[in-house]
């Protein structure tokens, strides 16, 4: 294979720059090489704090892989689903609310739901990051409402002071070792997803629903941080952004400049020129 067939990229640290935006230099290899090669996002994002992105990128009609792998849309409809029990965001809270140390904000997640406790520094940051506004329910109210209409959670997203976040990293991974996948993406949050599914396994339902034709060896990846780093190490073309995580970059089979410096872009226009 002398060039790759589709590309599946990150979005925070890895596609946008550093104005949380897509960059000229994107939107312009993109528009060049999406009529011939798929151009699908995959992050720990939920559907609608990336369909914006689509939409700027003209790649509307391409799949959506949300959640790190736990929600996979094609055409706009779901055609993978695996999500956390709500028993479990009932410990979380529990343990939180118990802590005699304090309390960090626990955002929960499912499709396009998003029901954060309060409008805090938290809440704030990520509607800033995102470009997309919570709901406002307590936790037990989330819980309840998701329990009444039958759903579990897509993603559990933990924030609050380091060092609360550090002791409640350690404690989850030792209960949920062998059940959620917790991700670090800062020092101050903790992404839980269910444990069976990442990124890769999104990859490979894309392929079932959408693109029988490709394999993971056709696929050229973009990515930055922790749960990067199995598709990043197991696809044809897996390539870190300079500002990846030692480990993201240990699997990877080529480093791409910075985000802020159109890493993507820059390494895209070297492959399709």
């Amino acid at each position: 294979m002398t060039k790759p067939n589709i590309v599946f990229t990150d979005i925070d640290g890895t596609l946008l720059n550093a104005d949380r935006d897509l960059s000229e230099a994107t939107l312009s290899i993109v528009e060049k090489i999406k009529k011939d090669i798929p151009f699908v996002l995959v992050s720990a994002r939920m559907p609608k704090q990336m369909k914006h992105i689509q939409e700027k990128l003209g790649v509307g009609y391409e799949p959506l892989i949300a959640y790190n792998g736990a929600l996979v849309l094609v055409d706009n409809k779901p055609v993978h689903s695996v999500e956390v029990p709500l028993e479990t965001a009932e410990y979380l809270m529990e343990y939180n609310e118990s802590n005699p140390k304090g309390q960090f904000h626990i955002s929960l997640y499912h499709h396009d739901e998003w029901y954060a406790p309060q409008n805090d520094f938290w809440a704030k940051r990520e509607e800033n990051n995102t470009k997309v506004t919570p709901e406002f329910l307590s936790n037990k109210e989330a819980i309840a409402k998701f329990k009444s209409e039958g759903k579990g959670l897509h993603k559990i997203n933990c924030m609050g002071d380091a060092d609360l976040i550090e002791e409640a990293f350690a404690h989850f991974k030792e209960k949920f070792e062998n059940d959620l996948h917790l991700y670090r993406a800062k020092d101050t949050y903790i992404e839980i997803a269910p444990k069976e599914v990442s990124k890769l396994t999104g990859i490979k339902k894309v392929f079932e629903f959408k693109y029988p034709q490709f394999i993971t060896e056709d696929v050229i990846a973009f990515g930055d941080n922790y749960n990067d780093a199995e598709m990043i190490g197991n696809v044809g073309w897996g390539i870190a952004v300079e500002n990846a995580r030692d480990e993201v970059k240990a699997v990877a089979k080529d480093i791409t400049a910075h985000h802020k410096e159109d890493g993507v872009a820059k390494y895209l226009t070297k492959v399709f020129s």
